[in-house]
């Protein structure tokens, strides 16, 4: 089961950047500090709400008990319902009024709030033992008439008065004689803290006295620890989140980056190749697997080029060192014995390696700074000028270069000393095969870059030789001092700035088609 969902995982996996899992990572565990508090004040506020909401239910009840047992009362005939009373109160909004002032002097309450309070006694007794309330009765003028031995007037205060008008309020009023118990008590707005709720008495549709009830909300740490099975849930999903976030980061970050390192040191011991990028990697991760396939695809490629290339110069090399080695053995052993027409033979085909190996050398360094050639920007060239050029300069008595470039061709992306030495070998070859014509053209490409072809009519190209063409060192003409390396020089100039060369067919003669990658339009031609 564990592998099924890990493979739909897998599948459906979205492709996120780095920066993205950062943000998510960091900012949720900012935000958790910020979650917690905002918890515990919502919590806090709540336990306020509904010590309100308590207060407000038992005043419902015990007025509705007042004023049936009230003596104006009508027998037998319930008092009027009132409306249900709203919560009201919000520790970020309610002020929090001073402590309940001492009831002012008055004169004694009216002989039927009395009558009534004492009616009443018996249920403000039960109630205030079962709810830990403090409950007192007023008459109709907001006098005390059963505070347990208090006495007086609270019709000053906000919430008594809007009870004597019908309505009832809620007030939120500090507590004097409040001690902390718990350590971190300090910690909670609603500690020192008491909730008071008036709730007016109706008889006949007119007020006939206020029940005024109080009680301090519940603790909050107290709360916390009788709710400790819901906030250890809430810790849990936390935690829980935390290890998502985890798994986001290691499987989108931390593990791709393992991978790659592990792979990228067994492609540096020679063995191996970098992984497929893992679809839960982020995408600057999944970009990175792809560059180092590349760059390990590259080094490879280029391994296997100077390994062949090695090959190739210590082979080229073996013979006329092997030559002039012969040449001075030769002289040293039997150079007195010899005539002067033998020493002169033997010295001039030690001179002849000797120029051999010039040329190869000479050609080696061309060919390292065609490989080490970078384009820049803003290289741009006019074909039909440079190629003008090189026909003119080609052409001689007995061997014709024609321009058969159509009109209107842009500038394209690559220097003109590239070009020119491209069509110089091209065009030289054709001459020294045997070649009497040579043509320059271009081919329909559609809307990809401008194709160049070169087209003479020698003896052409082996179908054997047309693989091995741009080989370093292979040649056909050794014996007229070919060096081999020529088209492979002219291959890695054009692979430099983005072109290409290749042997096309030809109806007769050599064939070969030129990829140029055509100038932006911001590119000037040079």
């Amino acid at each position: 089961m564990a592998s099924v969902v890990r493979e739909w995982i897998r599948a459906h996996w979205p492709r996120l950047r780095l920066r993205t899992i950062v943000f998510a990572t960091l900012f949720a565990v900012a935000a958790m500090p910020g979650v917690g508090a905002v918890f515990l004040r919502v919590y806090e506020n709540t336990l306020v709400r509904q010590t309100e909401a308590e207060l407000a239910a038992q005043g419902a009840a015990l007025a509705a008990a007042a004023a049936a047992l009230w003596p104006a009362a009508p027998p037998g005939r319930p008092a009027p319902a009132m409306a249900p009373a709203t919560s009201s109160l919000d520790l970020s909004v309610t002020p929090i009024s001073p402590e309940r002032p001492r009831p002012a002097l008055s004169a004694p309450p009216a002989s039927d709030a009395i009558t009534a309070g004492e009616r009443l006694a018996p249920v403000l007794r039960e109630t205030k033992a079962a709810t830990l309330a403090s409950i007192l009765l007023l008459d109709r003028a907001g006098r005390i008439v059963d505070g347990v031995g208090a006495s007086g007037t609270l019709a000053g205060l906000p919430e008594v008065a809007s009870a004597l008008r019908g309505a009832p309020a809620a007030a939120l009023r500090r507590n004097g004689a409040y001690r902390a118990v718990y350590r971190f008590e300090w910690l909670s707005r609603a500690a020192a803290i008491r909730v008071h709720f008036a709730r007016p008495i109706l008889v006949r549709g007119r007020v006939v006295g206020v029940l005024v009830l109080s009680r301090s909300a519940r603790a909050l740490f107290r709360g916390l620890y009788e709710d400790r099975g819901k906030i250890v849930l809430g810790i849990a999903v936390i935690l829980a989140l935390l290890v998502v976030l985890t798994g986001l980061l290691s499987r989108g970050v931390t593990r791709p980056i393992e991978r790659l390192s592990a792979a990228t040191r067994d492609v540096a011991r020679g063995g191996g190749a970098v992984p497929e990028p893992p679809s839960t990697a982020a995408i600057e991760i999944q970009d990175l697997y792809l560059d180092f396939a590349a760059m390990s695809d590259a080094i490879e490629r280029r391994s296997r080029y100077l390994r062949d290339v090695a090959h190739a110069i210590s082979h080229e090399f073996k013979t006329p060192l092997a030559g002039i080695r012969g040449a001075v053995e030769l002289l040293q052993d039997h150079g007195d014995d010899m005539s002067v027409g033998e020493r002169r033979r033997f010295l001039a085909n030690a001179a002849a390696d000797a120029r051999r190996l010039a040329g190869l050398i000479g050609r080696l360094l061309d060919l390292a700074r065609a490989d080490m050639m970078r384009p820049t920007p803003g290289d741009a060239t006019t074909l039909p000028s440079v190629v003008a050029r090189v026909a003119d300069a080609y052409r001689t008595e007995g061997f014709d270069v024609e321009d058969a470039l159509p009109p209107g061709i842009g500038p394209v992306a690559l220097p003109s000393a590239v070009i020119e030495t491209v069509l110089a070998t091209l065009i030289d070859n054709s001459r020294r095969a045997g070649g009497t014509r040579a043509t320059v053209t271009t081919v329909d490409a559609g809307a990809g870059p401008l194709v160049l072809r070169v087209v003479d009519d020698g003896p052409g190209i082996a179908a054997s030789d047309a693989e091995r063409i741009f080989d370093p060192f292979f040649t056909t003409r050794r014996e007229d001092g070919g060096t081999g390396l020529g088209l492979t020089i002219a291959r890695s100039l054009l692979a430099a700035y983005g072109g290409s060369i290749a042997v096309a067919a030809s109806d007769g003669g050599a064939a070969f088609e030129m990829t140029l990658p055509f100038a932006t339009q911001d590119c000037r031609p040079a």
